[in-house]
């Protein structure tokens, strides 16, 4: 006797048939919330970025009793995204997580397959780049940049659009000429920062942070990931000054640059010490 949808829902062994179940009702126009019932690709698609970078966040912290948590946020959004797909007849789950494990065996032939030559990280990568470019001419994408997500964070797209271009010998060919040129995409900011429109300015900004990102990849750092780290790092250090300006009964707009400043070394100190 097949289960209810009561029974599959109320199911602590359900396991990812429970959580489809619950995406279902929560859609349903009579029955459902009618929150989850209006939203659409668009709307959710924030929520489903946002919850990417929380879990990147957890990893960062180690806070792995909290990646479990992010990583079933994570989840959801692909839960309600195929959901509404189906809704609107493209496709369900199942064929998303089918789609993915195809795709896993197919780009894999040395694990699932009678391939034998695949004995490095380095040939793995290289017939994992061969196996997607086959992909890639199958949808008729032909350019080498196609493909790379136009949604994907600024940083992170030029990082990858960086990769392509060098896979076909569109690239500085070693690092010198590149700390070269963030040395002159910096100078040209500083000399007409006085004389450019905000738009001029944005575009040479845009410039100095394509470069830094090509000096990133040129000495094996994923700039995103080191941004990432960077971000954390000023959290941490100012909520350090925060804390030395409260023992002292003020809070930062209390303070001044001079007085933060002293304390931010401070904080550093600490670090070192620690």
């Amino acid at each position: 006797m097949a289960k209810s949808s009561d029974d599959i829902v109320h199911d602590p062994a359900g396991g990812i048939h429970r959580l489809v179940e619950i995406m279902a009702r929560l859609r349903d126009p009579a029955t459902g919330c009618p929150w989850d019932v209006e939203q659409t690709f668009a709307t959710i698609a924030p929520y489903t970025i946002e919850e990417a970078y929380e879990v990147a966040d957890a990893i960062e912290r180690e806070a792995w009793d909290e990646l479990r948590g992010e990583l079933g946020d994570l989840l959801f959004q692909s839960v309600f995204h195929a959901r509404m797909a189906e809704e609107a007849g493209l496709f369900s789950f199942h064929d998303v997580a089918r789609g993915m494990a195809d795709k896993m065996v197919a780009r894999h032939p040395h694990v699932f397959g009678d391939q034998t030559d695949i004995d490095s990280v380095d040939a793995q990568s290289e017939n994992w780049e061969a196996i997607k470019a086959a992909e890639r001419a199958e949808k008729a994408q032909h350019g080498v940049l196609d493909g790379v997500a136009v949604g994907l964070p600024a940083l992170l797209r030029a990082y990858k659009l960086q990769n392509r271009a060098a896979r076909v010998g569109f690239d500085w060919p070693d690092v010198r000429p590149v700390l070269d040129k963030v040395a002159e995409e910096a100078r040209e900011v500083a000399e007409a920062r006085d004389n450019l429109s905000h738009e001029e300015l944005t575009e040479e900004i845009g410039d100095l942070l394509f470069v830094v990102a090509n000096l990133a990849r040129h000495l094996g750092v994923e700039p995103e990931a080191a941004l990432r780290h960077a971000n954390a790092k000023f959290t941490r250090r100012f909520m350090g000054v925060e804390a030395k300006l409260a023992t002292r009964g003020k809070r930062p707009e209390d303070s001044d640059l001079a007085e933060m400043d002293t304390l931010w070394d401070a904080v550093k100190a600490d670090e070192k010490r620690g």
